[in-house]
């Protein structure tokens, strides 16, 4: 039954790629935050109960559709590269199927309007999107990006209600 379960949270990135694992340190202190168990890598999977759910992957991708459509609301938590003008910002998410050059790369937009699709239900959603500076091939934020996370897990707890 789409909707049935209530929060979601997923961030994507690349951990092993500086500030485009963003996400996931960002996953790991709301965790934390909230008092709920957090794994030791990006590789484990983060506990769930039918009021939140917290997951990390590297990219979204179109077999996530049927799972988030199962949610009735969804944060996105993704790195950007300074085109948007907010060092850390939060939008609403609408159903919106978008065309992209690269065919690893898939919207959020693009996500929702596959949910809906297919499955007839499109979950509230936003996105944070938190500016990476460096994209080395190494696991630790920038010290700009770090400077970032906490801002991003308050909006999240307050998105949250928490």
């Amino acid at each position: 039954m789409p909707g049935n379960k209530n929060t979601l949270i997923i961030g994507y990135g690349n951990p092993d790629r500086q500030d485009d694992g963003v996400a996931w340190h960002i996953l790991h202190a709301l965790a934390s935050g909230l008092g709920l168990p957090v794994p030791m890598g990006y590789e484990e999977e983060f506990p769930a109960n039918d009021s939140l759910s917290i997951e990390f992957y590297l990219q979204l991708t179109p077999e996530m559709a049927e799972d988030i459509s199962a949610y009735g609301r969804v944060c996105f938590v993704d790195a950007h590269t300074g085109d948007i003008p907010d060092p850390v910002r939060m939008i609403n998410v609408d159903s919106e199927f978008q065309r992209s050059p690269f065919t690893h790369h898939l919207t959020a937009q693009s996500l929702l309007s596959m949910c809906e699709t297919i499955y007839g239900h499109k979950p509230e959603a936003v996105l944070i999107s938190v500016q990476g500076y460096h994209f080395g091939f190494e696991r630790e934020l920038s010290s700009e990006t770090s400077l970032l996370v906490g801002k991003a897990v308050g909006m999240i707890e307050t998105w949250l209600g928490a």
